[in-house]
C-alpha cells in the first residue's frame, strides 16, 4: 500500500535519512521508534506529502486512504463531539455545517438532510457512539460543542473520527498520551482487530507490545525493520548487533593478516606477485561497517533531601467526596520512610485524590493529617507546569531552586531530559506541554523533597527521558508514592503496591510482580485498573477503610521468606546462565575457527599438498563439536525463563 525508496532528507545541514526504504502492506501494525530528533515526525510529514524528500520517492497505491492523528493541537470548531466524530470526509463535514446553520424551511437544509441519509449518516452515528463510549465519553458529553472540552478530550474525539473513518493506513503520533488506562485497554483491543495498516509513533512499551507485528527503528539515517512487537525487537536487535560485531571482528582479522603479508613480501621479488594478489583481494573486499555506537547514557547525581522522621505522614479518619460522590470515609493511612509505592486501582477510585490529600492540595472534609518530623513535600501533576515562569529561559527557570545547584549539574540534568544545546535558552512560554512537564520534573529533581508524590510523570516523555527519570529516582533517598500507567516505569521503581478501590486500601508488601502474582491479574496493564474486592457497604456508598500502615517493619518477615524463595530459584538460574555462557564462548571460538578454515580453503595456494586434507579434517571435527555444543546451548536456553534477567535484577 505504501512504498518509500531511496529516501534522503536533511534539515539545516543535518541528514535525517540517507537512501532509506520502507514498505507498508495490508494488515501491518508497525511501531515507529527512534531517538528524539531521529526523524519520526519528519517521516510522517513525507508520507503525508507535507514535506518533500531531497531525493527518493514516497508512493501510495491508487485509492488508498490515509488518516493521521497528530500528537497535539487537532482543530475543533462549533461542531458537537458526535458531529466531529462523524465528519469523516470534507463532504460530510460540509453537510453537517449546512444542517447546523440553516433552518428546516431552507431548501439547502432539506437537500443536506437527504444527502446525509444517502451517506448513511445515522449508521455512522451509531458506530461513532460506540467508539466514543470505548474512549470514555459519557452520553451527556457527545452533544456538547467540541471546543468546550479540554485539549486531551478533543484529541480523543479526533481519534474517534479516525476510527469511524477506518482509513486504509492509520497513522498515529503518540496516541496513548491522552487516554486513561481503561480507554487505553479498549483502544488496544480495537487496534488488534483493525483491518487496515497501522503506523504508530509511541514511547509506550506496553502499547507497542500489545498491537505491533513489526517495529521500524530510525537509526543512523536508516529505517531498520524488525518482526514482532517491542520485546521481539529488543532481542532481535541484540542478536543482529552480536552477529554484526562477530563478522566485523573476523573481517578485521582477515584484513590485518592480508596487510601483514603485503607489508612483509611486497619488496621481495619471489613473493611480489602473491603480495600484489593480496592487494587486489583487499581492494575487492566489501568492507563491513564498524558496529554503531549507542548514544552515551547520562550519569549524574543531584542533591538528596534532608532526612525526615520514620513516620512520614499519617492520615486518620479522613473523609473526602466530590459533591454526592463519596471517595473516602474514615480513611486511615500511615506512610513510612523510604517506601517506593505505586497506587493502582480502577479509574475514579481515588488514586489522584489520595496524592492531592497527601500533598495538601485538597482540603479534607473530616479527619486529621499529621506530618512527620522535618517533612517536605513535592507534588507533580499537570497543574505543576502552570507554576513555571514563562518569561524565563529553560536554564534560568531550572536554576531557580531553594538550594543553589552548580550550572553544569543543571545543564547535565536538562540534557538528560532532552534540553540540549541552545534549547536551554528557549523561553519557557514557547515550550510544548510535554517540554514543560519535563522541565517541571527537572526542577523537582534539582531540589527534591523527602516525600515525592508523582501523578503520571511519564506522560509526554520519550523512552530515553523515561529511563533518565528512572535513573534519577533510583538515586532518590526519600519516600516516593506515585500513579503511573507505564508498567516498565512501575517495575523499575516500585517496591510495594497500594491497591485503591471503592475507598478500600489493600497493601501488597512486594514489587509489581508480587502484586500480579497475589492478585491473579490477567495482564500487567489490566492489573493497574483491576477493581479488587468490593464490599456490600461500598456499593451503597457507605465507604470505610481499614487502617493501613505502609511501613517495612510489619512486612519484614513476609519479605524475608519470599526473598529466600527467590534466592533459591535465582541460584539455579545463575548456575544455568553460567553454563550457558561457557557454551556460548565455545560456540564463538568454534565458529571463528570455522570461518578461518573456510577462508584458507578458498585460497588456491592452500589447496597444494596435504594441507587441504588437514584443513577439511579439522573442519569436520569442528562441525561435529558445534552440533554437540549447540544441543547443550538449546537445552540450557529452554530451561531458563524468558524474563530471567528481569527477575534476577529485581533481587539485587
Amino acid at each position: 500500500m505504501l512504498t518509500a525508496s531511496g529516501l534522503s532528507k536533511s534539515y539545516g545541514g543535518r541528514a535525517l535519512f540517507e537512501e532509506a526504504s520502507l514498505q507498508v502492506n495490508r494488515g501491518d501494525r508497525i511501531g515507529l521508534i527512534g531517538a528524539n530528533g531521529a526523524g519520526k515526525s519528519t517521516l510522517f510529514s513525507l508520507i503525508l506529502k507535507e514535506a518533500a524528500p531531497d531525493s527518493g520517492t514516497v508512493a501510495l497505491e491508487r485509492n488508498i486512504s490515509v488518516g493521521f492523528l497528530p500528537q497535539e493541537s487537532a482543530p475543533s470548531g462549533d461542531e458537537t463531539v458526535l458531529e466531529l466524530a462523524t465528519n469523516i470526509s470534507p463532504e460530510m463535514e460540509e453537510i453537517r455545517r449546512q444542517i447546523r446553520e440553516t433552518s428546516e424551511e431552507d431548501p439547502i437544509h432539506h437537500d443536506a438532510i437527504g444527502r446525509f441519509a444517502e451517506l448513511q449518516g445515522h449508521t455512522l452515528e451509531v458506530k461513532a457512539k460506540r467508539i466514543l463510549s470505548g474512549l470514555a465519553f459519557r452520553e451527556s458529553d457527545i452533544g456538547k460543542p467540541a471546543r468546550t472540552l479540554s485539549g486531551g478530550w478533543i484529541m480523543r474525539a479526533h481519534l474517534a473520527r479516525l476510527l469511524v473513518m477506518e482509513p486504509d493506513i492509520l497513522m498515529l503520533d503518540e496516541p496513548t498520551n491522552h487516554l486513561d488506562l481503561e480507554s487505553l485497554g479498549w483502544f488496544q483491543n480495537y487496534l488488534s482487530k483493525y483491518s487496515g495498516a497501522i503506523l504508530a509513533i509511541s514511547h509506550d512499551r506496553e502499547f507497542l507490545n500489545a498491537i505491533c507485528v513489526g517495529i521500524l527503528e530510525i537509526r543512523n539515517r536508516k529505517l531498520n525493520r524488525y518482526r514482532g512487537n517491542y520485546d521481539d525487537y529488543l532481542s532481535q536487535k541484540a542478536a543482529r548487533e552480536e552477529q554484526h560485531l562477530a563478522a566485523y571482528k573476523n573481517q578485521q582479522r582477515e584484513i590485518a593478516e592480508l596487510q601483514r603479508f603485503i607489508d612483509r613480501f611486497r619488496a621481495k621479488a619471489s613473493k611480489a606477485a602473491q603480495a600484489q594478489d593480496r592487494v587486489k583481494q583487499l581492494a575487492r573486499m566489501e568492507k563491513i561497517e564498524p558496529p554503531e555506537r549507542d548514544e552515551a547514557t547520562v550519569s549524574f547525581s543531584f542533591p538528596q533531601p534532608k532526612r525526615g522522621g520514620e513516620r512520614v505522614i499519617t492520615l486518620e479518619g479522613v473523609k473526602q467526596s466530590y459533591g454526592s460522590h463519596l471517595v473516602y470515609s474514615k480513611l486511615d493511612l500511615e506512610v513510612e520512610r523510604a517506601q517506593r509505592t505505586v497506587l493502582v486501582g480502577p479509574n475514579g477510585a481515588g488514586k489522584s485524590t489520595m496524592l492531592k490529600i497527601l500533598a495538601g492540595m485538597l482540603p479534607i472534609e473530616a479527619g486529621t493529617i499529621t506530618p512527620g518530623h522535618n517533612l517536605s513535600i513535592g507534588y507533580f501533576a499537570q497543574h505543576r507546569t502552570e507554576m513555571l515562569d514563562i518569561k524565563r529561559t529553560v536554564l534560568a527557570e531550572a536554576m531557580e531552586t531553594k538550594t543553589p545547584v552548580p550550572e553544569q549539574t543543571v545543564r547535565t540534568i536538562l540534557g538528560s531530559f532532552l534540553f540540549r544545546g541552545d534549547d536551554v535558552f528557549k523561553p519557557v512560554g514557547v515550550l510544548s506541554g510535554g517540554e514543560k512537564s519535563r522541565l517541571a520534573l527537572v526542577k523537582l529533581l534539582l531540589n527534591p523533597p523527602n516525600l515525592l508524590l508523582l501523578d503520571e510523570p511519564t506522560t509526554h516523555l520519550d523512552m530515553p527521558s523515561i529511563d533518565a527519570l528512572i535513573g534519577s529516582l533510583r538515586q532518590y533517598e526519600g519516600t516516593l508514592l506515585f500513579v503511573s500507567h507505564d508498567v516498565h516505569f512501575i517495575r523499575a521503581l516500585a517496591t510495594s503496591v497500594l491497591h485503591i478501590s471503592a475507598g478500600k486500601l489493600t497493601p501488597y508488601a512486594g514489587d509489581y510482580q508480587y502484586y500480579l502474582d497475589k492478585s491473579g491479574s490477567q495482564s500487567e496493564r489490566a492489573a493497574l485498573v483491576a477493581p479488587g474486592d468490593y464490599r456490600p457497604e461500598a456499593e451503597k456508598g457507605i465507604v470505610t477503610a481499614p487502617r493501613v500502615k505502609m511501613g517495612m517493619r510489619e512486612i519484614k518477615e513476609q519479605r524475608r521468606a519470599e526473598a529466600e524463595a527467590r534466592k533459591a530459584a535465582n541460584k539455579l538460574i545463575r548456575e544455568a546462565q553460567a553454563r550457558l555462557k561457557v557454551a556460548e564462548e565455545e560456540i564463538a571460538t568454534l565458529e571463528s575457527r570455522q570461518l578461518e578454515i573456510i577462508s584458507e580453503l578458498e585460497n588456491n595456494e592452500s589447496m597444494k599438498g596435504g594441507r587441504a586434507f588437514e584443513l577439511n579434517r579439522e573442519l569436520a571435527t569442528i562441525q561435529e563439536n558445534l552440533s554437540r555444543v549447540m544441543e547443550v546451548w538449546e537445552s540450557l536456553s529452554a530451561s531458563l525463563p524468558a524474563d530471567d534477567e528481569t527477575k534476577l535484577s529485581g533481587t539485587t
